[in-house]
Parts: C-alpha cells; structure tokens; sequence
C-alpha cells in the first residue's frame, strides 16, 4: 500500500471518528429540549462561522476558484451538508434511530453501484465480499434486534439521505484541484447554513433551544461544552478530513471507512454518555473494518489502466500549516 494512501486512510478514520463524536455531543443537547433543527442549525452554521476567516485568507488572490466551482459548491452545500441532515431527522422522525441510520449507511453500496453502471465492469470479488461483510458489520453494530418501526415515508427519507452521503464521497474525491478541501468544506458549508436557516424558519425543521447545564461524560457541564465539541471537532475539523480523505483514497474506498463512523459513535457513547457497547455491536465493528481492508486490498490490487477513472484518488499537496499558507 503506498504511503499516501495509508496516510489517506489514517485520515478517513479520524474523521469517521471525529463525525461520531457528533451523536454523545447532540445528545446532551437534545436531552435539556434542543430540536434537532436547533442542534443541526447550530451546529452547520457555527462551522461555517468556524471556517470563515480562514477560508477568506485561503482565497486571498483565488477568488476565482469560488466563480469556477461555484455550482460544485453549491450542490456540495445544499445536498451533501443540509439535505443529509434534512433526510436524516426526517427519517428518526418516523422510524428507530437504528433502521434510519441502517439506510443512511449504504451509501458505500449504492456508490459501488453507480460506478458498476457507469463503466460497466462487474465490480470484483474482493469489493462484493467487503461490502456484503461489512453492511453484516453495520447491522450488528446498530443492534437492530428488538422493537423496530418502519414507515414507507421514512425508508424513503433514509433513503435520500444515503444518495447524499454518496454524494459527499463522490462529490469530494473528484472536486478539482484547485479547491482546497479547507476551501470547500467552509464555502459548501455556508450554503448549507443558509439552506438549513429557510428550512428552519418555513417550518420544516423548527428550531427550539434550552441554555442550561447538560450531562456530558459523567459530569454537569455548560451547555457550551457540546457545542464547542460539535462545531469545531464534528463539523469543521471532520468535514474538511472526510474531503481530503475522499481526494487520497476515491470515494469508494473512503466511503467505506467512513462506515466506521457508526462504529465510533458506540464507543464515543460508552465513553461520554455511559452506554455500554454488546459483544454483537463489538463483533459488527470488527467485521467493518475487515470489509473496508477487503475494499482497500481491491483497489490496491487494480492496475492504474483498469481502474474506474472516475473514481481515481485525486494526487493533492498536504493540508496547510497555516491560514493563506
């Protein structure tokens, strides 16, 4: 495995794992009486406040690159930052948290699947067996026994919000190369800011907000506890990795170890909220992460020729030290 795939690969379950933390941090939030508009709205439109400055010193004699990109970004923010959220809530909504997330999760397969029809080769044996391993992996990880509610509404809900976690994966591998994926990340987030403020104030997901201690990690702690924690490490910190994680690997491969996620979200939750993982949950977590070695195995296995040029891992420079670097 070359080295910068590696390092791509390291990069995409950091930020599986900084997006995990995602879940104990609204969860203390939605516990004191937030909506999940609110938690979403706060949480989108403080990243977008979080990358603002540095996205404009990143821009400094690049302003052309937004009036290029201007429609990537835009589809980018709308679709893969607020439409994600918007489908996802729909879908809690009128379903279990686990069969709404059990459906957001496919997206690895349906991005396999786009590739199958768009160059017309059989995806190969490595890919099938991974990926078949590793939605068995998702499954026990969510822990699907017990009393599940299904509604058609809600199946196509979760369904949309898979289409746009696909869409993230694709839409961040093949970004050109000259937007940055600090660039990217904080202009698309704007625009889901803004996508998810119109949606907030029609009505569609209303906003509702509490200001008083929550309990996070076995302590009372401010309410800024969380928040901090939900807008710097899982929306500006993860979105940006998850993009340069996407232009390393593909969007195959990436999307698959952002399964992970799911993964992270147990153990984030066994180590801030005190809810203790199963020995099934564990075993699925275990199966994940053999399904995304089986995927990368495959792609490294591919002759450069044969490869879906679609799905070409993007060769970009290292992340910035520092703003306008």
């Amino acid at each position: 495995m070359r080295s910068g795939s590696t390092m791509g690969l390291w990069i995409a379950l950091t930020s599986a794992a900084a997006f995990g933390l995602s879940g104990p941090f609204a969860k203390s939030l939605l516990e004191i009486g937030w909506s999940p508009g609110a938690a979403v709205g706060v949480r989108i439109g403080g990243g977008a406040l979080v990358l603002l400055i540095p996205v404009l010193l990143g821009l400094r004699g690049r302003w052309r690159t937004l009036r290029r990109n201007w429609l990537t970004l835009a589809i980018y923010g709308a679709t893969a930052i607020a439409l994600c959220q918007f489908f996802y809530f729909s879908a809690v909504q009128r379903m279990s948290v686990g069969v709404s997330l059990l459906l957001e999760y496919i997206a690895p397969v349906l991005i396999v699947g786009w590739l199958w029809l768009r160059t017309k080769r059989t995806p190969s044996t490595f890919t099938i067996v991974g990926s078949v391993i590793a939605m068995v992996g998702l499954m026990l990880v969510l822990d699907l026994s017990g009393d599940q509610r299904l509604d058609p509404l809600g199946v196509v809900f979760g369904l949309a919000a898979a289409v746009c976690v696909g869409v993230f994966f694709v839409m961040s591998a093949k970004a050109d190369d000259d937007l940055p994926p600090l660039i990217m990340a904080g202009a698309g987030m704007v625009v889901g800011a803004v996508v998810i403020l119109i949606l907030g104030v029609v009505g569609v997901m209303p906003f509702a907000f509490e200001f008083r201690n929550v309990h996070l990690a076995g302590w009372q702690t401010h309410w800024m506890v969380p928040i901090l924690g939900l807008v710097l490490v899982s929306t500006a910190f993860s979105y940006v990795t998850g993009i340069f994680a996407a232009r390393s690997l593909g969007s195959k491969v990436a999307s698959f170890a952002g399964l992970t996620e799911v993964m992270f979200a147990v153990l984030w939750a066994w180590l801030l909220l005190d809810e203790l993982p199963s020995g099934i949950q564990l075993l699925g977590g275990s199966l994940i992460v053999v399904g995304v070695i089986l995927v990368r195995i495959d792609e490294g296995r591919r002759r450069t020729g044969a490869a879906d040029p679609l799905d070409q891992p993007n060769v970009v420079e290292p992340l910035p030290s520092g703003p306008g670097s």
